[in-house]
C-alpha cells in the first residue's frame, strides 16, 4: 500500500491501535532533552526538542509521511468523509505533500481499490514539490491571474474539495500574524467558490484570535455547514484551528458578511 492509504513499512495503520505485544509495558518514557549550542537560538533549541518527542512526528516517519500534519487532515476526514473514493480534490499550499499523500489514498488516486471510483489529487504551491505517486504537483501561485481556470484545466472541470494547510510567514508578532493567515485564508476561500462544485467541500487552517469573523459569515453564507475544529493531532499549545466547510452552495455574493451571518442563522459549530 502507498503512503496514502495510511500504511507503509511496519508501521501501523493511521488511526489504529498498536498491534499485539507493543503495550509498552515495562518500558520507560525517556524523553530526548537537547542541549542548547553555540550559535542556536532557544527557541530553536525548544523546537527540536519538541520535535524529537512529539509522536505524530515519529510516527510520520515510521509510516511514511512527509510531516505530522498528514494526521491533522486524517482526523477531519475521519471525521467528516469528505475524501471520497473518486473525488477531486485541490490542496493549496501542498509542501511538503503529507495533505496529498493521505488524499491520494483516500480518493483512491492510484486505482489501487478495485472497484471503486478512481479520484484525482492536484497539489499547487510556490515552491517546486517532490513528485507524489499518485498526485499532479503544479508550482503556482493560486493568488494569480486566471489560477482557478488553470487548475480546472488540469484537474478537467471542477474541484470536489479545496484543502488547505496554509500559513503566512511569522512577523513574531502574534496580532498581525493571526490578521496574515486569515487573510490568506479568506483568499483561499474566494479560490475555492471558482473552483468548487455545488454540494463541495473547503478545508483549511485558521488561527484563533477574533478576527476571523467575517470569513465565517462568508462561509456559512456559501456552504450549509460549517464547523471549527482542532483535530487530536494539532499541539496543544498551539492555536491553531481547522475549518470545514461543507455542502458548498455556489457562490453567493449578494449581501456582504452581516447577510451572510443572518442567512447563516447564528455560530458554526465548535468542535
Amino acid at each position: 500500500m502507498t503512503a496514502g492509504s495510511g500504511n507503509s513499512g511496519g508501521g501501523t495503520k493511521p488511526g489504529s491501535r498498536a498491534g499485539k505485544g507493543s503495550s509498552g509495558r515495562g518500558q520507560r518514557d525517556l524523553r530526548v532533552r537537547v542541549k542548547t549550542a553555540k550559535g542556536r537560538k532557544l527557541s530553536s533549541t525548544l523546537w527540536l526538542e519538541r520535535q524529537l518527542n512529539d509522536p505524530y512526528v515519529a510516527r510520520a516517519k515510521r509510516e511514511g509521511y512527509r510531516g505530522r500534519a498528514a494526521y491533522k487532515i486524517i482526523e477531519l476526514d475521519d471525521k467528516y468523509g469528505f475524501l471520497k473514493p473518486g473525488a477531486r480534490v485541490v490542496d493549496l499550499g501542498c509542501a511538503p505533500g503529507g495533505w496529498c499523500q493521505v488524499a491520494v489514498g483516500r480518493v483512491n488516486a492510484l486505482g489501487e481499490r478495485k472497484g471503486k471510483p478512481q479520484g484525482r489529487v492536484l497539489g499547487v504551491d510556490l515552491q517546486e514539490v517532490d513528485p507524489i505517486a499518485g498526485a499532479e504537483i503544479h508550482q503556482l501561485d493560486f493568488l494569480s491571474e486566471e489560477a482557478d481556470e488553470k487548475v480546472k484545466a488540469w484537474l478537467g472541470g471542477t474541484a470536489d474539495v479545496v484543502m488547505s494547510d496554509m500559513a503566512a510567514s511569522s512577523s513574531g508578532h502574534k496580532g498581525t500574524d493571526h490578521l496574515r493567515i486569515v487573510a490568506l485564508v479568506e483568499a483561499a476561500a474566494q479560490f475555492a467558490f471558482d473552483v468548487l462544485e455545488p454540494g463541495g467541500t473547503f478545508v483549511a487552517k485558521v488561527l484563533a484570535g477574533g478576527a476571523e469573523q467575517g470569513l465565517q459569515a462568508i462561509l456559512k453564507q456559501n456552504f450549509t455547514s460549517v464547523a471549527n475544529v482542532k483535530p487530536p493531532a494539532s499541539r496543544s499549545d498551539s492555536s491553531e484551528k481547522f475549518v470545514v466547510a461543507m455542502g458548498f452552495r455556489g457562490r453567493r455574493d449578494r449581501g456582504g458578511a452581516e447577510d451572510a451571518a443572518e442567512d447563516a442563522g447564528g455560530e458554526g459549530a465548535e468542535v
